[in-house]
């Protein structure tokens, strides 16, 4: 996701989440985010919960790049793209973004990168720890996975 500070310096958004339980794993912030970055990014997610089978995505520069293909590749990762215009098959990923466009971008006026992780980080924990959701049987991320997954 892109957007601006009050200053008029864009920012973009690399948005992760678990389509098992909806859980909000990372918003990396910043001015930038080529395929390196959101490779760290995937990696720190990794250590702490092993590499996915497949990330779902839209066909942006960081994503088709041969260093994300080498990557997914060396951790046996499916890098599955969405055809061009057809936001609607990577579904749960747009109802969030939509959801974090109107929750946090669209409602405060940042002055700095700082200020947006900082809020975004509060919201993060409120997404996966008290919002229910609908698909969840009215459980937030958290709760819906601690019952499903412990006997």
């Amino acid at each position: 996701m892109n957007d601006s500070m009050t200053s008029g310096r864009r920012f973009r958004t690399f948005n992760i989440i678990d389509n098992f339980n909806r859980e909000l794993l990372c918003i990396e912030i910043d001015t930038s985010l080529p395929s390196r970055r959101v490779i760290r990014v995937l990696d720190t997610i990794a250590a702490e919960r092993g590499y996915p089978n497949r990330i779902r995505s839209d066909n942006g520069t960081e994503f088709i790049s041969h260093v994300m293909a080498d990557w997914a590749e060396k951790h046996g990762v499916e890098l599955v793209f969405i055809q061009p215009g057809k936001p609607a098959q990577n579904a749960y990923i747009e109802r969030f973004n939509r959801t974090y466009r109107e929750d946090v971008l669209d409602a405060y006026m940042f002055n700095n990168l700082d200020e947006v992780r900082n809020i975004t980080a509060s919201w993060q924990e409120e997404y996966n720890a008290d919002r229910p959701h609908e698909s969840l049987q009215g459980k937030p991320p958290y709760a819906y996975a601690k019952a499903v997954l412990e006997p």
